[in-house]
């Protein structure tokens, strides 16, 4: 997309504007009782009548919201300024406070064979405005005395692919916003390339990660994920050390997240392979995630999933089985493919 992002609009409308003056402007921006640029009183009149002219209040328009059958999830269907379609959802979570589930790219190139959003393709990457007005859509939908207390990056897209765009998105986030780094989780199919930029990148917001693992078997891995390669598994190994001993700590974890797939990687022998593969490396929570229908594959049974967790707590494995919210309006990961 080659429209200016609003700070660069901003900035082209005030080439001399004092940093003082963007913090007044982002904080109006993310303050859900504002609803234009009218009620950004801290700007002069004459201020306020330039950026109306020229800049959007918002990158997105909401086409379509829908509510699942016990009102803990909602998806919306956001339209962009070039009229492409993302999905975002919003959660009630643990806390009985809210979740948000953000896109970062309009489709996905991964292929992932399990994933809806995989079979679109990528149309492009999201810009800073179209990431951060995602959270904005979600604040102006909540109760004034309710909050968004998580964020995670898991929507549409491969958020690495995207790097800059939802690392500078992200700053924004925790800068104007109430969310915290260990309250906000990025998930990654898997490319290394940008995973080891994470651990220099002095500009990189160090929240939470998420790698998609899915099998520690190099051909099935390969067979549900088609991005993986010969020696993924090795260099991943690698890389989760490097990033344990400079991250790793009791609220800031590693987590690897695992699909259970009936027939594919489900079996006791892939969760001691599991076992094996993560207390090799050391503190890694893995997050054991039921497969939401998508008409590929199928999920195992409750006693086989309750079977394969075992063998991970009787191996010392820390693992949490995510629950899985709003099946039945496709906003579930994996099913958001832009039909809500």
């Amino acid at each position: 997309m080659s429209t200016k992002t609003r700070n660069e609009l901003i900035n082209q409308l005030f080439p001399d504007l004092p940093r003082f003056r963007e913090d007044q402007i982002n904080t109006a921006l993310f303050d859900p009782s504002n609803k234009n640029w009218d009620k950004l009183t801290t700007l002069s009149k004459e201020m306020r009548d330039q950026i109306i002219k020229s800049v959007p209040w918002t990158s997105l328009h909401c086409a379509k919201i829908i509510e699942s059958g016990d009102k803990e999830t909602r998806k919306a269907l956001l339209q962009t300024q070039d009229m492409h379609a993302i999905e975002s959802v919003l959660m009630k979570n643990k806390r009985e406070q809210w979740t948000i589930c953000i896109s970062s790219q309009i489709g996905c190139a991964m292929g992932c064979a399990f994933c809806a959003t995989g079979k679109m393709g990528l149309t492009r990457n999201l810009d800073i405005d179209e990431i951060v007005d995602q959270i904005r859509f979600w604040q102006s939908q909540i109760k004034t005395d309710e909050r968004i207390s998580n964020i995670v990056v898991m929507g549409m897209g491969e958020p690495l692919i995207n790097y800059e765009n939802v690392r500078d998105a992200l700053n924004l986030i925790l800068k104007y916003t109430s969310v915290g780094k260990t309250r906000i989780t990025v998930s990654t199919a898997g490319v290394l390339p940008r995973m080891q930029q994470i651990l220099t990148d002095p500009l990189w917001p160090h929240v939470r990660f998420a790698v998609s693992l899915h099998s520690v078997d190099v051909k099935v891995r390969k067979q549900i994920m088609s991005s993986s390669t010969p020696t993924f598994l090795d260099d991943l190994a690698i890389w989760a050390k490097q990033y344990l001993s400079l991250h790793g700590n009791r609220r800031h974890h590693l987590t690897f997240e695992y699909l259970l797939l009936s027939g594919i990687n489900d079996s006791d022998a892939d969760a001691k392979k599991l076992a094996n593969y993560v207390n090799k490396i050391g503190d890694i929570k893995v997050n054991v995630l039921i497969y939401n229908q998508t008409d590929v594959f199928s999920a195992p049974t409750k006693e086989r999933i309750q079977a394969f967790s075992k063998v991970l707590q009787n191996c010392g494995v820390n693992a949490t089985r995510r629950r899985s919210m709003g099946q039945d309006i496709f906003a579930a990961c994996g099913q958001l493919a832009q039909t809500a």
